[in-house]
């Protein structure tokens, strides 16, 4: 079993391309977002606890998140039948990606080893990324554990939107 051989993206790199997928019969694609901030963040499984909880949360701060410009896009490697089922149960309105073949994972460095008693195996470690408007990362958080993420989140946009209208006066 191998570990990710392709390094988490740094701060101010341009942040690894994609096109993925998402529900509602959407595509999402690094060109598509360019032109304005968004978080993409990155989940384990679809319909679990901690995911639910993540994707619930980031929902509800949708409308303030939108409000300064900003998108957010969930990825996963689930199916598309398993993401549009997670999206329905729980009313998700933004798109929840799929990289199935695992690509997307694996350039953004999320795609490692992983532990559970005793076991190892490879899997999605929880990560978000914070980008910009030009496509070069803001900020990212890895290992994230979910209570109190999004609130973190939305501090480090709050940061960067009054960062753009500094540049602008």
């Amino acid at each position: 079993m191998s570990k990710a051989s392709i390094p988490f993206p740094e701060p101010g790199s341009a942040v690894p391309d994609f096109d993925m997928p998402a529900s509602g019969g959407r595509t999402v694609s690094l060109n598509g977002e360019k032109g304005h901030p968004f978080v993409l963040y990155f989940y384990p499984k679809a319909n679990t606890s901690g995911c639910t909880k993540e994707a619930c949360e980031f929902e509800a701060a949708l409308a303030d998140l939108q409000k300064d410009g900003v998108s957010v896009i969930g990825v996963s490697r689930d199916g598309m039948p398993a993401i549009e089922k997670f999206a329905a149960d729980h009313a998700l309105t933004f798109p929840l990606a799929s990289d199935a073949d695992g690509s997307v994972t694996e350039a953004y460095g999320v795609w490692v080893e992983k532990s559970m008693y005793g076991r190892k195996y490879m899997g999605i470690e929880r990560a978000t990324f914070l980008v910009d408007a030009t496509g070069h990362l803001v900020q990212a958080w890895r290992k994230v554990k979910v209570t109190n993420h999004v609130a973190t989140v939305r501090k480090a946009i709050t940061a960067l939107t009054l960062q753009a209208g500094a540049r602008t006066q």
